[in-house]
């Protein structure tokens, strides 16, 4: 009769301890979705942005370097310009870019990974 009650015992406590490992794994399977739809999103919108961006920054270019050749009477002085203004701000961001780049991006990561 004991052993017949340990056995049930035993038996419940299987159930149990399966539907526990059963609930962890759709938990952890909800939650990994979560965070790749989250990450997938946001890599698409910074996408949809940065191209955005860039489309602004050729339009602007072009017509700052228009403007330039007029006033000096010859486009190719105002193109090489702003080619200029462009070559010197990619040295300034190389230069600088650990602390404009890592520490944010570390920070927001960190912030959207550990936080939820």
């Amino acid at each position: 009769m004991a052993f017949e009650k340990i056995k049930e015992n035993t038996q419940d406590l299987q159930d149990q301890a399966k539907g526990y490992l059963d609930s962890n794994v759709a938990y952890y399977k909800l939650w990994f979705f979560k965070i790749a739809m989250k990450s997938t999103t946001m890599i698409l919108k910074i996408f949809l942005l940065a191209v955005m961006l860039v489309m602004v920054t050729v339009f602007f270019s072009v017509a700052a370097a228009i403007a330039i050749g007029y006033a000096l009477d010859n486009f190719a002085y105002g193109f090489l310009i702003i080619g200029g203004i462009y070559l010197i701000l990619s040295i300034l961001i190389y230069k600088i870019q650990d602390k404009i780049v890592e520490g944010p991006i570390l920070e927001r990561f960190s912030e959207f990974f550990f936080n939820d």
